[in-house]
């Protein structure tokens, strides 16, 4: 065993992270489900931010049967807030082939892991080692960092060349045994000590061997995303208003906020009654405009200019599919997007 390894699976099982709502108990057969579920939430989410959505999920859907019997829209409801959107649905898709395919057993062959929607080779890895105790490489944010430190790794850890590189690198690494430790310990030490800012150097049990603290290239390392203006995008979403229902709209199934619950929008420039009365069949008086709102995705900003609506009159067959209309409050309840439910609140509160 690498004497890398040997520290790190020392310092884990004395100064790691065990209380973890989807780590298994001591003397306990691991749950793959529940590993399952914690990796796909913990794609590019920190662990704070997932314990509080996946305690409420696995309460809901405590199993792959009754992930799989759910309906999208249920999946996406208690996922509402997490982002990334296409993780749930990967999620649901997967728990129907687990059914369908492997009569509900998760599979334990490393490849057919990752044969299920939205799994890698690198959370492939996490579950088949919690899981299943095997011998996988994972290298996800915080172990590329790990690496890139104390290799002295120079490049964009996600370009080709530099992951290729950092990949051969955790391969290298692996132990033949306590591989629980060894994988739980990669994470906890990027997540904990080996930070993106403010790393805390003196306490790493990898601190006399990283090359970066030596040269004292830490904070240099690793080297960052190269820099590209991020595209701001704007548009107006209608918010009709029919008593105190509001009308909302499906999403299209792939895109931005996949499968979920929104406001009808509308570019800049189109009339906004003319287009009411074209598109779903209502009269209706545009009141003052809610505050504009703005949202980040990875590669784009969006800038929402929320336009409340008052329904003087409606078509008796105006409802189509894939609208509704709900009250403010199970409207806020409904799976729908961050920047939609703020809206939803602060319509509430007014």
């Amino acid at each position: 065993m690498s004497d890398f390894a040997t520290r790190l699976i020392a310092w884990q099982k004395v100064h790691g992270r065990h209380d973890l709502p989807w780590q298994t108990p001591a003397n306990q057969t691991a749950d793959p489900y529940a590993i399952w579920v914690s990796e796909i939430m913990l794609q590019q989410t920190q662990v704070t931010a997932v314990i509080g959505y996946y305690s409420k999920f696995m309460q809901r859907f405590p199993n792959i049967s009754t992930l799989a019997s759910a309906t999208q829209d249920e999946v996406l409801q208690h996922w509402s807030g997490l982002g990334y959107y296409s993780r749930a649905r990967n999620l649901h898709n997967a728990a129907q082939t687990i059914m369908d395919d492997y009569s509900g057993q998760f599979p334990q062959d490393f490849n057919t892991i990752q044969t299920l929607s939205g799994i890698g080779r690198s959370t492939a890895a996490a579950i088949a080692s919690f899981a299943f105790n095997q011998v996988q490489t994972i290298l996800d944010g915080n172990v590329k960092r790990v690496l890139a430190r104390h290799f002295v790794v120079e490049g964009w850890p996600s370009a080709p060349k530099v992951e290729k590189e950092l990949w051969l690198l955790a391969e290298q690494l692996l132990p033949k045994q306590g591989m629980v430790a060894y994988t739980q310990g990669l994470m906890d030490l990027g997540a904990t000590l080996c930070t993106r800012s403010k790393p805390k150097c003196a306490a790493c049990p990898l601190m006399n061997s990283c090359e970066a603290y030596k040269q004292q290239r830490v904070h240099a390392l690793p080297t960052p995303k190269p820099r590209k203006a991020i595209p701001e995008k704007n548009t107006t979403m209608l918010i009709f208003l029919r008593g105190d229902e509001v009308m909302l709209e499906k999403r299209p199934a792939t895109g931005i906020w996949g499968g979920l619950w929104s406001f009808p929008e509308i570019e800049s420039g189109h009339d906004i009654a003319t287009y009411a009365q074209n598109n779903f069949g209502i009269s209706a008086l545009a009141a003052k405009p809610l505050p504009m709102l703005s949202h980040a995705f990875t590669h784009f900003k969006l800038h929402i200019q929320p336009q409340p609506l008052q329904v003087l009159k409606q078509q008796t067959s105006a409802r189509e599919a894939g609208q509704i209309w709900l009250n403010i409050e199970d409207a806020i309840g409904a799976a729908i997007p961050t920047p939609i439910r703020k809206i939803l609140q602060s319509l509430l509160k007014s």
